[in-house]
């Protein structure tokens, strides 16, 4: 090397020594970090030498800074598309705080908010610009954009634009066109979440085939994946905050109704909650997500369906109540958990109830649609039932393979399953795929290897081959999960060009030639005792063979002493139904014994003492799992008809006119009356029944109730001693005598 290039040598070298360090002291002074994480370094030069960038980088592992330091360093504004309203704001209030001027231009803001925003811009005041695609699809959009000297533009969440994700948006394929509009400007796109297929329709998608790619490992060590069957949820959901509580976490559930049904559950069990989905008020839904961001809740519950937009760094789990649409989308989700670094707990419900659930989702959606999506929600079965360790499963599915033999941070690393000699099993399903000249998908080859000829088999002559029947000793399910786990240890992997087609890969071919052991493991079985929520209530039924009879039994002799005692009917103390409840669920306080239905505080001060002791007796002498850790407490429904009925009878307010002002008949005002007496409050009717009952009629049907054995209504009107007055007569005054003896 002569002289000169020596010396030039030399420059280039400390120019970039220069621009590094100066890329340090911009972090530190903006940011407050010392150091980049894994390639952020390199992707913001790359980003700053003017080259298209693709990231795919994990959730948690910091791609917005990847946009958002070049943002200050260059000149200009840099545009950054993003898909959630929620995370934009959260965003420009974390950039904000660094006090960098972000802000975002979205369907929230008015005309005139858009307008100061728009002045702002071209005056050089914003140096990073959050807008929805929807919003920059918009002509007026463009045409002022056109106007500012725009630095560099940054897809988030780019997997939306691939038709092949978890997560796709028609107004993201239109993405390149508004930026070609915009005039020429390096892009970076990232993303937590592409298989290769998605990687690759998306360069193609922007075409930036010839971007710098970066690609980061998808394992996040500190996560702990589990996966338990949907069985008795509300009980194990309950179970596994109070082992978690006092810590920050998600729980996602599939619809709106079930976020809200949840957050309520939560509530009434003693934890901070509040739901979170797109059908709130959106001032709402902002103040749960700063609420959760302030502490000041300890739990969000939202959809799966809407993308979350929280940026928590210390949430510590992810519970998904309801099976996710893909596995991309459940990696992004639990990615959520554990961000800095610290533990993280993923726990899924699963039954196929929800997949059949989400299946029927896609039956009204164009063929190939639906035809992606039944091949994402099959990837979530296989994952859910698999015995191969999880974080091998998921790494897997994004290319990346993981070598080692136990993670011991999934449930079947730690749980092993049953395990047994798999080379034949291999050998037949490698044998199939290449017999069929790898065009062909997982059920097909089952068909082959089972021996099943539907019109494909027949079509192409398939029943001809040597493989055809040879596994037909193993169910359909068996050999699934033999091609599920062959896949895991790349044997066979996915054609990228022929969506669904398997074909060998070089260790398959190896494995071909020289066969050796290979074990294989079971799957889990989740197809038992699997109960139905949608069509469960609050609480399930108590039947003879769910309560504890000896306790029961115990109960009602207790509470025939007590009636005695008090020279009531033993009705009037605790009807059966909440006897058998307490049989079920074994409350040992006065709290736990106030949500048993039909019970309420009112009654526990009343009647409750001396149940509890036996209760509590039995519980000891028997070790049994108490109400504390098993009993779901269920939200009373307490709206704003109920507290306002409740509030006009204190005032003495005609019964007819609560009805009128409530705007429900005379009849379901007694209904919800009624409710309110059987949830154990105590009512005052006495300035309305005196006026429609005279003393002699009140006397009759007193003296019924305190000798009848029930209060069951028919058989009041049966009797032939009051058989002469109206329903509405007897039902007032039996609501009197609940509410005088019971309450």
């Amino acid at each position: 090397m002569d002289k000169d290039t020596t010396l030039e040598f030399y420059q280039k070298e400390a120019m970039l020594v220069e621009e590094k360090d100066v890329l340090k002291d911009r972090l530190k002074e903006i940011f407050g970090y010392s150091q980049f994480r894994g390639d952020q370094e390199r992707i913001i030069q790359n980003l700053l030498d003017g080259k298209n960038t693709f990231v795919i980088m994990p959730t948690g592992a910091g791609k917005s800074l990847c946009y958002q330091l070049p943002a200050m360093i260059k000149d200009g504004l840099a545009i950054v598309i993003s898909p959630l309203i929620a995370l934009m704001k959260n965003q420009v209030d974390q950039m904000n705080a660094y006090g960098v001027n972000a802000r975002f231009l979205n369907s929230t803001l008015s005309k005139g908010e858009i307008t100061r925003l728009k002045k702002d811009c071209m005056n050089g005041i914003v140096k990073l610009l959050y807008v929805a695609p929807e919003s920059l699809n918009k002509e007026e959009t463009i045409e002022f954009l056109k106007k500012v000297n725009v630095s560099f533009v940054a897809i988030d969440e780019a997997h939306c634009i691939s038709e092949w994700g978890h997560d796709f948006r028609p107004e993201y394929r239109r993405i390149k066109t508004m930026i070609h509009n915009l005039g020429d400007m390096p892009v970076i796109a990232l993303t937590a979440t592409a298989t290769p297929k998605v990687q690759i329709d998306i360069q193609k998608n922007l075409q930036m085939e010839e971007a710098d790619v970066f690609v980061s490992s998808f394992n996040r060590k500190n996560l702990y994946y589990e996966v338990r069957p949907k069985k008795e949820t509300k009980k194990q959901l309950i179970k596994f905050l109070k082992e978690n509580k006092g810590k920050w976490g998600i729980i996602y559930c599939l619809s709106r109704k079930k976020v809200e049904e949840i957050a309520r559950l939560l509530n009434v069990n003693g934890f901070k909650a509040a739901p979170y989905h797109a059908g709130l008020d959106p001032d709402v839904r902002m103040k749960n997500q700063d609420d959760f961001l302030n502490e000041e809740i300890d739990i969000i519950c939202a959809t799966i369906a809407f993308g979350m937009g929280i940026d928590k760094p210390d949430v510590r789990f992810v519970v998904h109540y309801d099976v996710p649409k893909s596995l991309e989308g459940y990696y992004q989700e639990t990615g959520r958990s554990g961000r800095d670094g610290l533990e993280g707990h993923c726990l899924m419900f699963y039954s196929h109830n929800d997949l059949s659930k989400l299946e029927k989702f896609n039956k009204d959606k164009p063929v190939q649609e639906r035809e992606n999506a039944r091949i994402l929600l099959q990837e979530m079965e296989f994952y859910a039932e698999s015995p191969v360790c999880r974080r091998r499963q998921l790494l897997h599915y994004f290319g990346e393979e993981f070598l080692e033999e136990n993670c011991g941070m999934c449930d079947n690393c730690v749980h092993p399953r049953e395990r047994f000699d798999g080379a034949d099993s291999v050998m037949l399903v490698l044998k199939a795929a290449k017999q069929t000249n790898e065009r062909f998908g997982l059920n097909h080859l089952i068909h082959v290897i089972r021996g099943l000829e539907d019109e494909y088999v027949k079509s192409y002559g398939h029943f001809d081959l040597e493989v055809f029947g040879k596994g037909s000793d193993e169910d359909a399910d068996f050999w699934k999960s033999v091609i599920r786990q062959t896949l895991i240890f790349q044997y066979l992997e996915k054609d990228i060009d022929n969506i669904g087609a398997l074909k060998l890969t070089k260790r398959g071919h190896q494995f071909l030639k020289k066969p050796h052991a290979i074990e294989l493991a079971r799957d889990h079985d989740f197809t038992t005792d699997v109960e139905d929520e949608e069509e469960s209530h609050e609480r399930p039924p108590v039947n003879a063979k769910a309560y504890d009879e000896k306790l029961f039994e115990l109960l009602k002799a207790l509470r025939k002493k007590i009636a005695r005692e008090k020279n009531l009917p033993p009705y009037v103390i605790f009807q059966d139904p909440s006897l058998e409840e307490m049989a079920t669920t074994y409350p040992t306080n006065k709290e736990e014994l106030a949500q048993v239905n039909g019970v309420g505080m009112g009654k526990v001060n009343k009647f409750g003492k001396e149940f509890l002791e036996v209760i509590e007796k039995y519980v000891e002498e028997n070790d049994i799992e108490t109400a504390s850790e098993v009993v779901v407490k269920s939200a009373v429904n307490k709206s704003k008809t109920k507290s306002a009925i409740i509030q006009q009878i204190d005032r003495k307010i005609d019964l007819e006119e609560i009805a009128e002002s409530a705007r429900i008949s005379f009849e379901d005002l007694l209904t919800e009356i009624e409710n309110i007496c059987y949830s154990g409050t105590k009512l005052n009717l006495n300035y309305y029944i005196d006026q429609v009952l005279d003393p002699h009629k009140q006397d009759d049907i007193h003296d019924y109730f305190m000798k009848a054995e029930t209060d069951n209504l028919d058989a009041a009107l049966q009797d032939e001693a009051i058989a002469d007055y109206s329903e509405e007569e007897i039902r007032l005054m039996r609501i009197k005598f609940m509410s005088e003896y019971a309450n």
